[in-house]
């Protein structure tokens, strides 16, 4: 008699999240129930809860599991920069935020499904101000290695809102594709503008 598997609980985990982004994208999160993610799991609702407690406890680690996979993005991307500049290295955050696991129909859903339910549930709200910071952080450690910390501050904070500008638009537009190639030469002219802008400021700088 063939004994049942028992899969490992990080593979149980990564499905029970997995089943639940294709609930939240077919419902919407406010209509999403541990019942329908267990059926989508084909699990019983106790071992769902046994793994994430309650409705929240799953959302939330929906949420974080969103956000990693950002900064795995981010990650892969910059490591792959052949000339490590601190101008192609902005670039390769920017193509992170527009990398097709981003902007595909389903993720662009559940993140906007998180962003909204972010300013009514704490912990989604908490992990929202994370993912802020942490793009913001990231951009101005880069921006501050070619121009001084005033100006480096304000482009960063600028290109931040930007992207996350340029990802709400397309998301919102009703296009069934999500034009990340157009989105991504608008954020390289930001940057290109805000690298010309500071030029004068440089120059006089190195004539004091």
């Amino acid at each position: 008699m063939n004994k049942r598997q028992v899969k490992p609980e990080h593979v149980r985990r990564e499905e029970i999240i997995n089943a639940a982004y294709d609930v939240i994208f077919e419902v919407g999160l406010s209509n999403t129930t541990i019942a329908q993610i267990a059926k989508k799991a084909h699990l019983s609702v106790g071992i769902v809860s046994h793994y994430f407690g309650d409705k929240q406890g799953l959302i939330n680690a929906c949420m974080l599991e969103m956000l990693n996979i950002l900064r795995r993005k981010t990650s892969q991307y910059k490591a792959e920069v052949t000339d490590s500049h601190p101008q192609n290295m902005i670039k390769a955050i920017i193509d992170s935020n527009f990398d097709i696991s981003q902007v595909n129909q389903r993720a662009m859903r559940i993140w906007l499904d998180f962003w909204s339910a972010s300013m009514h549930m704490p912990e989604l709200g908490r992990l929202q101000r994370i993912n802020d910071q942490r793009l913001y952080s990231n951009l101005k450690f880069y921006f501050l290695e070619l121009m001084p910390k005033e100006q480096a501050s304000i482009a960063a904070r600028g290109l931040a809102a930007l992207i996350d500008g340029l990802w709400l638009r397309g998301s919102l537009s009703g296009d069934t594709h999500f034009d990340s190639t157009l989105a991504r030469s608008i954020a390289y002219d930001y940057v290109d503008t805000q690298l010309k802008l500071i030029k004068p400021i440089r120059r006089e700088r190195q004539n004091e």
